[in-house]
């Protein structure tokens, strides 16, 4: 079944005008229909500021997220709002069925010319509903950390460690991974330390569990542990699991490394670095001594000088 076009509109219209018996128009009658539209407007108006009140008050003794308590209270309005406005037109005698076709013509429209504010909007309410974190959560999104200060329909605000804030659209924190580095208590701390070859690895476990053990931020349980992580090229890698409270981790993770950088080099055992063997050869690959071969000026061919060979050309 398809809409009404513009003149059929016209002529339902023209229809819903009220006539008095003589064929003229029914003014008093118009009038009433206005009055009762306009109070049907006010009355839907003041129910709509209601509803939404009560809505947020019935969330809030709930203890609802405030982003999420706001936005149902304003979906609450405008859809009250909506069903008013429906219900003046039709004391109007407008076509209801036509002026909505019409209508949902129009926000197609402007929703295709205003698709990347509705992804933002779309994404925002799946943040709010989903609450993959909250405000004043520490969180990596998009490849950015920071501090959740406050999440919006649009967009979400961040607070870097640095004290940068940096606004994100909506859409791009739904379209990656989200990190959210404070829902959880308790955090795992994981460091790797090299130690020399030649050096005792068993006494390396011991100093690093001594370590972890000493450290106030440190917990008991899930208690420290040591692993051989690797063999790298130049060193035995161990990693240090401990673990801390959320909130800890930063001071936790300094102090141990601090201090495994300290007790390494006092217990005598070393953190090596990258080191490479460097081999000088005496002889090229036909057996000449090499300072023989570099004391002569070497041409294109390895053995005459390119002005050796451009003087032996013109004789």
């Amino acid at each position: 079944m398809t809409a009404p076009a513009a003149p059929d509109i016209a002529t339902e219209l023209a229809k819903s005008v009220p006539l008095t018996t003589h064929g003229g128009i029914d003014w008093w009658q118009v009038l009433q229909n206005w009055a009762a539209a306009i109070a049907i407007l006010l009355i839907g108006w003041w129910l709509a500021k209601w509803i939404a009140r009560v809505i947020r008050r019935i969330n809030t003794r709930a203890r609802m997220d405030a982003t999420l308590n706001g936005f149902l209270s304003n979906l609450a309005y405008a859809l009250a709002l909506m069903i008013v406005g429906i219900a003046a037109l039709d004391k109007l005698g407008v076509p209801i069925a036509s002026a909505v076709t019409i209508l949902g013509t129009v926000g197609l429209a402007v929703g295709l010319a205003l698709k990347d504010s509705l992804s933002n909007i779309a994404s925002g309410v799946m943040l709010i509903v989903l609450r993959p974190f909250h405000v004043g959560d520490t969180v990596i999104v998009a490849g950015l950390e920071g501090i959740v200060e406050e999440v919006r329909i649009f967009q979400t605000r961040l607070r870097t460690a640095d004290n940068r804030v940096i606004v994100l659209p909506n859409s791009s924190i739904t379209t990656a991974p989200i990190t959210n580095l404070t829902t959880r208590p308790q955090r795992r701390i994981d460091i790797t330390v090299g130690v020399s070859y030649e050096d005792d690895l068993k006494q390396a476990q011991r100093i690093l569990l001594d370590i972890a053990g000493k450290n106030a931020f440190v917990l008991e349980q899930p208690a420290p542990f040591v692993q051989v992580a690797s063999l790298g090229d130049s060193s035995v890698n161990l990693t240090l699991f401990a673990w801390a409270n959320t909130g800890d981790v930063g001071s936790a993770r300094s102090q141990l490394l601090e201090s495994i950088r300290d007790d390494i080099v006092a217990s005598g055992l070393s953190l090596p670095y990258p080191q490479r063997d460097l081999h000088v050869y005496h002889h090229d690959a036909d057996g000449r001594p090499l300072a023989e071969v570099l004391s002569k000026p070497v041409g294109d061919d390895g053995d005459i000088a390119p002005s050796q060979a451009f003087a032996k050309s013109d004789n």
